[in-house]
Order: structure tokens, then sequence, then C-alpha cells
């Protein structure tokens, strides 16, 4: 056997473990937070089809990288490269980072929990009408965090990380955002435990 073609097999043997291990640690990183993905390119992006992209790009970035990746924090690594991904995707067209028309639409019923009795029903829908009244009351700032972090249930470092904002920005627009629902809700009749005066 020549030198060149023992050099070729040698390289080719790496080259294929590499790829092996590049395709276990994306399999191990990566593919668990496909849903937080997805839901946070829908929150981003305010289309079903917009968000799909925004996804397959992004995954397309994380394995390339995922042999850079030291295995920590794994879901705000991806949400990093989402929300670089999506501002590459739109720097010219400069788009806002949630279609919040859509996303308020898009919501999991606020306030639903299952029960059954009327009431309970009545208070269930009053309840959401009012929280979704009020959350489109707020700036957008406030209502992206909300989104994020009530509804999506990102972290405020995964939050800030998707905003592109620090931490301690997170924290004091969700508290200023709380209380003006909280506040909404209260001008509404609807008390802090949740009834109606």
């Amino acid at each position: 056997m020549a030198a060149g073609d023992r050099g070729f097999r040698a390289v080719e043997q790496q080259r294929k473990a590499a790829t092996s291990d590049a395709a276990t640690q994306f399999r191990e990183h990566v593919v668990p937070e496909l849903d937080v993905l997805l839901r946070v390119a829908q929150r981003m992006t305010g289309r079903t089809a917009d968000a799909e992209d925004l996804v397959q790009e992004t995954l397309i970035r994380a394995y390339r990288a995922v042999d850079r990746f030291d295995g920590r924090y794994p879901r705000a690594w991806l949400l990093t490269i989402l929300r670089n991904t999506w501002k590459n995707m739109n720097r010219r067209a400069r788009l806002p980072m949630v279609n919040d028309e859509h996303a308020l639409a898009n919501a999991p019923g606020l306030g639903a929990d299952g029960r059954n009795a009327p009431e309970e029903f009545v208070m269930d829908s009053t309840l959401g009408v009012e929280l979704t009244e009020g959350l489109q009351k707020l700036p957008g700032t406030f209502r992206q965090v909300v989104l994020l972090v009530d509804v999506d249930g990102l972290t405020y470092e995964e939050t800030a990380g998707v905003l592109g904002i620090p931490a301690g920005t997170v924290m004091s627009r969700l508290h200023r955002a709380r209380r003006r629902l909280r506040k909404h809700l209260e001008q509404a009749g609807i008390t802090p435990n949740g009834t109606v005066r």
C-alpha cells in the first residue's frame, strides 16, 4: 500500500470519527431543545413558515459549530444562535422581534385549567379576555418579556439571550409589565386570587 493511500485513509477515518462525534453531540445537546427553539422562533417571526425556516437555519449553524460547543447551557447557546440568525436574516428588512398580534392570538388559553363548573368557565374566560386586553396595552418591549418568560417558560437568562439585553433588564421589564397587568386586572374587577368582584 502506498504512503499516499495510507494518508488518505487516515484522513478519511478522522473525518468519519469527527462526523460521528458531531452527530452524537447534536443529538445530545440540540435535539432536546427543538420545541423551545420553535416556540421562540414563532414569537420572533409571527409566522409558522418563517419560524420553521429560522429554526432550520439555526440547526444548520448549530451543527456546524457543535464540535466547538463545551456542552454547558445548550439552551442559551442555541437561543443565541437563533437570535443572531434572525438578525442576519432580517438585517435589511428591520422587522420587529415579535409580531405581537400573532403572538397574542396564538398564546395558550390563559387562565384555562380544565375546570368544568359554569362559574369557573365564566371566570376563566373573563380572566383570559382581560389578561389578553392587558397584554395588548403593554408596550412591545414589556409584552415580549411577558410572552417569553410567562407564556413560553424561558428563564431570565434565556430571554436575555433571545432579546439581546442584560438579564437585569429582563427582570426589570417583567416586574413593571406584571405590575401593569395586575393594575389592569384590578381595574377590571378581578381580585388577586382570580375572582371577579
